[in-house]
């Protein structure tokens, strides 16, 4: 038998370019992996870092006359967050009214108002709130936490109130969103509660 005419030895010369074609494949899928990790860094610290203030607006709540004296509006701000309103005297002005977190700063939990004992209170771990939001009982007492306040205005018989436009909530919504191709969460209605009711979607 002859011999064969084939040669299957690797030169040096081809040895070299499958090195280079690894070398720059590597290079590329670093590069981009870098490059994806790097935007989403940029993203996360433009809002854990801002260079300035929080902007903020004042956003239409509801009409003075529909909300009665006890009654409370579950509102979300344009950022998520979650807010109670109360009404709580009837003279006809914004100062009716307070608007607090409705998370409890302990474990975040939903805290309701309850106009017949005069106070906002979160029901797992039985924390206890003024009127104006300042922890008396509950662990948020133990820890001196008490519910954020926003600003509220009345013009032409009309309630407003000042929340921030955007935020690390805001953030984290966006970016889900750029990472699963999903629209971001839009500003959610406020709903009215009315004491010892169920509570409806408030229609502004």
């Amino acid at each position: 038998m002859g011999d064969s005419t084939s040669d299957d030895r690797v030169t040096p010369e081809s040895e070299e370019d499958r090195r280079q074609f690894l070398s720059g494949s590597s290079i590329a899928m670093a590069a981009g992996t870098v490059a994806g990790y790097g935007t989403l860094f940029a993203m996360a610290g433009r809002f854990l870092y801002p260079a300035g203030p929080v902007p903020k607006q004042w956003v239409f709540v509801a009409r003075v006359d529909t909300v009665d004296v006890g009654d409370s509006i579950e509102f979300e701000a344009p950022n998520g967050a979650k807010i109670v309103v109360a009404r709580q005297a009837e003279a006809g002005t914004s100062d009716d009214f307070v608007a607090l977190s409705s998370v409890c700063p302990h474990l975040g939990c939903q805290v309701d108002w309850q106009p017949h004992q005069n106070r906002f209170f979160c029901p797992c771990h039985n924390g206890v709130f003024t009127p104006a939001g300042e922890a008396i009982e509950g662990p948020p007492a133990a820890a001196g936490q008490s519910l954020p306040r926003y600003p509220l205005k009345a013009e032409g018989g009309l309630l407003y109130i000042e929340v921030p436009v955007d935020s690390l909530v805001t953030s984290q919504r966006h970016v889900a969103a750029a990472w699963t191709n999903d629209p971001a969460p839009s500003h959610r209605q406020p709903a009215l509660r009315r004491p010892d009711s169920h509570t409806r979607r408030w229609e502004a």
